[in-house]
């Protein structure tokens, strides 16, 4: 009763509209307007405050109310309370996590598929060599190559060409999604690919950095973006 109680009330404040709470006890019963001018005093000493006070102290409130009851000590995950999905437990996270979310300016708990970012770890500086497959060298497509196979156990196409002929295309940028195959044109044609992992990153074999991650974003990569490719496990 309490939890829904809390809910009920964040979310009124959250969504910025006025709303009225009953809370009934033996005595009476409490009703109040979030939109009032003078902040309110209730159940277990919480107060309503105006405008951005208001959203601070919900968020905050809401926050404890999901680490004191959602938070399973023994997984590094929870459950999110409004959307029902897996959300990652900031204390669970490894130094690996917070290393490329920092590079991906990006929230921690976001970086879930530990697999994928532990492959790229393994790989990460490796130099470029064209037609190179080993930790002494490896060009882009035998890198994308790579992290299929570790991280979701799929075989690509050796050549990006080939990988963007097997892949289901993604015109529009914001539909890409963790995994997706990211092709670029840098000397005709599909000549260069990427895996994409969010926020507008890719990490790919560049020619003059080795194995690293870059945006989307950056004028050389967004002036060369051809599309999205989607690969299906078999």
């Amino acid at each position: 009763m309490k939890n829904l109680f809390f809910v009920s009330v964040a979310a009124g404040i959250l969504s910025g509209t006025s709303i009225s709470v009953t809370a009934q006890n033996s005595v009476n019963t409490v009703k109040f307007d979030a939109q009032q001018k003078k902040s309110i005093q209730f159940i277990e000493g919480i107060e309503i405050k105006r405008d951005a006070e208001a959203t601070a102290a919900a968020a905050d409130l809401w926050a404890v109310n999901v680490k004191k009851n959602a938070v399973n000590t023994n997984s590094q995950f929870s459950s999110n309370t409004f959307t029902g999905k897996p959300v990652m437990v900031i204390e669970s996270c490894s130094p690996l996590q917070f290393k490329f979310a920092q590079l991906m300016d990006t929230d921690v708990e976001n970086l879930t598929n530990t697999k994928l970012y532990s492959s790229i770890n393994n790989w990460w500086a490796t130099r470029y060599h064209y037609g190179g497959t080993t930790k002494k060298g490896i060009d882009c497509s035998a890198f994308t190559g790579a992290i299929f196979n570790e991280s979701f156990g799929i075989i690509l196409p050796r050549t990006a060409r080939d990988q963007y002929a097997k892949s289901q295309k993604i015109r529009r940028r914001e539909n890409l999604e963790e995994g997706d195959l990211v092709f670029f044109n840098t000397r005709g044609g599909v000549s260069h690919t990427g895996v994409y992992l969010g926020n507008g990153y890719f990490v790919h074999a560049s020619v003059h950095a080795g194995v690293t991650i870059n945006s989307l974003n950056d004028d050389y990569y967004n002036r060369k973006y051809i599309g999205g490719g989607r690969i299906s496990a078999e």
